[in-house]
């Protein structure tokens, strides 16, 4: 059983022997019944203010919020742990918008740019420590499947991404046209923000905002070696106002889309793009 499964069934016989509902328990929370359900079959991780709401609910003397700590070291193979949060939260999101200045988003990474993320950041890891990592990337992106439910998607990209390539002129082509098939078959929205816009909210940092129907919305930024999942609702919205600010800057969907499928063929002829 993983870390989560057993807390999650712990909790489970917790909350039947004191006789209470999953609408009971969830009363006074931001989170829904599904939520809590989702958690007591260990598919999602329970969160630190879920765990002190069941606390004093079950009178379990902050058992459940220490146990939180076990629950965020459960790794996965081939993922960081500080982004354990955000991939589970991926799965349940109604939306997901995201801000990548210098990297096309691990969501829409093909597999070859993915291995050059991967060797770049990682240059001693065996092949087989590679490959690992390679496939867990390209497994989050089911989200995109015409079977799933898709969460509505938002990527803002910096046009330098299509200007600087980490990959061979051919590779980086088929790169930019996995993006565009994503945005021409109606799974993702793309916007570009050109290269001379000028001074932006978000000249710092990585940005994805997911919500969901049945929890408070996260925030998530990431640099080279650490994550950042940020749940303070007033915090949250602060840069949720800042990335509308940042949406607002960029080119329209359909001219972002010319531009990168414009790209593309550049590469595929192989040109430099302008």
């Amino acid at each position: 059983m993983s870390v989560p499964a057993f807390y999650g069934a712990e909790l489970r016989w917790k909350r039947e022997a004191a006789g209470l509902t999953l609408k009971e328990t969830v009363e006074g929370s931001y989170f829904g019944e599904t939520y809590l359900s989702e958690i007591e079959h260990g598919k999602r991780r329970m969160p630190v203010e879920l765990a002190c709401h069941v606390d004093r609910l079950l009178k379990t003397d902050g058992y459940f919020e220490r146990r939180c700590a076990d629950v965020r070291k459960a790794r996965r193979a081939g993922h960081a742990g500080y982004v354990e949060r955000v991939l589970e939260a991926e799965q349940h999101a109604e939306t997901i918008e995201e801000w990548c200045p210098t990297l096309v988003p691990g969501l829409l990474q093909s597999a070859a740019y993915t291995r050059a993320v991967v060797l770049a950041t990682h240059p001693l890891l065996t092949e087989e420590e590679v490959e690992k990592k390679v496939d867990r990337r390209a497994a989050r992106a089911c989200l995109f499947e015409d079977d799933h439910k898709t969460p509505m998607y938002w990527a803002i990209l910096h046009e330098s991404l299509l200007r600087h390539p980490i990959l061979p002129a051919r590779e980086m082509a088929e790169q930019l046209d996995h993006v565009a098939a994503l945005a021409r078959r109606r799974r993702i929205v793309l916007q570009i923000l050109p290269w001379n816009r000028g001074p932006h909210p978000f000249m710092l940092g990585t940005a994805k905002i997911m919500t969901f129907a049945d929890a408070p919305p996260l925030f998530y930024t990431e640099s080279l070696h650490t994550g950042d999942t940020i749940e303070d609702p007033a915090l949250v919205a602060q840069y949720r106002k800042s990335y509308d600010l940042l949406r607002a800057a960029a080119q329209p969907p359909g001219a972002s889309l010319a531009i990168i499928e414009a790209a593309a063929e550049d590469y595929r002829n192989g040109k430099q793009p302008d």
